[in-house]
């Protein structure tokens, strides 16, 4: 099928009138288990994932898992991509099944969490059965949860919940153009996407390490009404202690003081530290409350302080937060800030891939191939400039420890997206904090597109510690080059 075209006589090219809205699928599931670990206290581990639906019955996604009360373990923290299958049985009731593989670590001392994490990576696999009730799902899986050459190996059961999700969305071809008069598009909540410096200063520390945290923050923001809204965010130290972790969701309300001051008050739980006996945060469980303000320079970017109290229940950690942010709307509400504009659809991606990291050195010395899972999400600005956000965790061990990681954002430049040719190529240009500190990731790569949807992914990096200013030792300077290869899932929203 060849779409109408109508013929732009300023430019004297054709824009494709829309696609037609498809529906969108998938599941956000929570699950709990308490593995008993020979020699160990038990850990318990809270998994939150989001899991795509391919077709009927398959779904594919990624998650995280951290512990909350049981064991002394602040700080562990696990990523993983799934492949999950369900089916319906009788009436309500259903069976699933699926297979996790990913990395992480974690353990009470730095010396005991080298042997507690093992290589640094892991294989869930689940059988299970769920019933639906009416707005969510709940039910019991049979669990084998194993870190490669770790005291956690063990079968157990698990409790879950899913809500499923659906959602429009447009065709990736559609990025960038208007929609017409007549077409019908729901209408799609506001988000915000906010990268934040942030400071976190200790009230009578208790563990060995007494100093101030500096952390680079990630936090993605979904608005339920126009003022109420959810959160998800993620914190990895750069300075001071640069393996630091923590990962919060919550909810929140802005309070609109003005048409360009916002006040923001949210309030999360969730899990982190480094080793409780470093910084005690006892078996991990977090609570945040937090306040911010921001003010608008336009309808998509907002500048924002903040300020906080980071404090662990079943640990002696307290801590004062101290933070300044970027804010990017990436669906704006129309606030009146300069002339209005017409709609147009938003392109965005989400990559996942493997990277191999190689020709790595620490300092002067070499070391070997250090492998990662990776994720990146990139929002479409317009033909040729995106924001790309990067996470990535190692599932090998990295100077002899597990638990490596990296989290990027910046700019990327890439070529104009063609219905007739397959390739789309880009650049980017990422910086951000692995764990011995801030680091920069310029990179070149492809997409090339299967369908209007799914795209193969590769791309070569460069990954070089930012030490001019002395952020720490010469010793532990980073660099390396990298592969990666993997899928995107592209589309469109209004």
């Amino acid at each position: 099928m060849v779409p109408e075209t109508a013929l732009d006589g300023a430019t004297h090219e054709t824009t494709p009138e829309p696609h037609a809205p498809s529906r969108a699928k998938g599941l956000i599931m929570l699950d709990y288990e308490v593995i008993p670990v020979p020699g160990n206290a038990t850990l318990d581990l809270l998994g939150l994932h989001y899991l795509h639906q391919l077709n009927d019955w398959l779904y594919l996604g990624v998650g995280i898992y951290a512990p909350l009360v049981y064991g002394n373990y602040g700080g562990f923290m696990a990523f993983d991509t799934t492949v999950h299958a369900q089916r319906k049985l009788w009436g309500n009731s259903f069976i699933d099944a699926g297979a996790s593989f990913g990395g992480g670590a974690g353990g009470s001392s730095i010396k005991q969490g080298q042997a507690f994490s093992g290589k640094g990576n892991y294989i869930k696999s689940y059988i299970g059965l769920g019933y639906d009730f009416p707005d969510f799902s709940a039910g019991v899986n049979y669990a084998h949860f194993r870190f490669i050459n770790s005291p956690i190996k063990h079968a157990q059961l698990n409790l879950f919940i899913q809500k499923p999700v659906a959602y429009a969305i447009g065709s990736y071809a559609d990025s960038g153009h208007k929609p017409e008069s007549d077409y019908s598009f729901p209408e799609t909540a506001e988000n915000i996407l906010t990268l934040e410096f942030n400071n976190i200063f200790q009230v009578k520390p208790q563990g060995s390490y007494k100093k101030t945290i500096h952390s680079l923050s990630l936090q993605f923001s979904h608005f339920m009404t126009s003022n109420q809204y959810l959160f998800f965010g993620a914190d990895v130290g750069y300075k001071g202690l640069p393996l630091y972790n923590q990962v919060l969701g919550g909810m929140g309300y802005r309070f609109s003081l003005s048409p360009r001051v916002n006040v923001y008050s949210q309030i999360g739980v969730g899990s982190g530290g480094y080793s409780p006996a470093e910084i005690d945060t006892g078996p991990g469980l977090l609570v945040y409350p937090k306040l911010s303000l921001e003010y608008l320079l336009n309808n998509n970017l907002g500048l924002s302080l903040s300020g906080g109290y980071l404090v662990a229940p079943k640990g002696s950690s307290k801590n004062v937060t101290l933070g300044a942010a970027i804010n990017y709307h990436l669906s704006p509400e129309e606030k009146g800030l300069g002339e209005a504009t017409d709609p147009v659809f938003r392109g965005f991606r989400f990559n996942l891939f493997q990277q191999t990291e190689f020709n790595v050195r620490v300092g002067s010395k070499k070391h070997g191939n250090v492998n990662l899972l990776s994720t990146q999400f990139d929002y479409i600005v317009n033909d040729y400039w995106y924001v790309p956000t990067q996470g990535s965790i190692a599932y090998n061990q990295f100077l002899g420890y597990a638990g490596y990681g990296e989290i990027l954002t910046g700019l990327g430049i890439q070529s104009k997206f063609s219905t007739t040719n397959s390739f789309q190529n880009f650049f980017q240009i990422l910086i951000g904090a692995n764990v011995h500190g801030i680091i920069l990731k310029p990179s070149v790569g492809f997409n090339y597109g299967f369908s209007d949807h799914l795209a193969l992914y590769g791309q070569l990096a460069r990954t070089i510690s930012l030490n001019k200013i002395k952020l720490y030792p010469d010793n532990l300077r980073f660099s390396s080059y990298s592969t990666g290869l993997g899928l995107t899932y592209r589309f469109s929203l209004l």
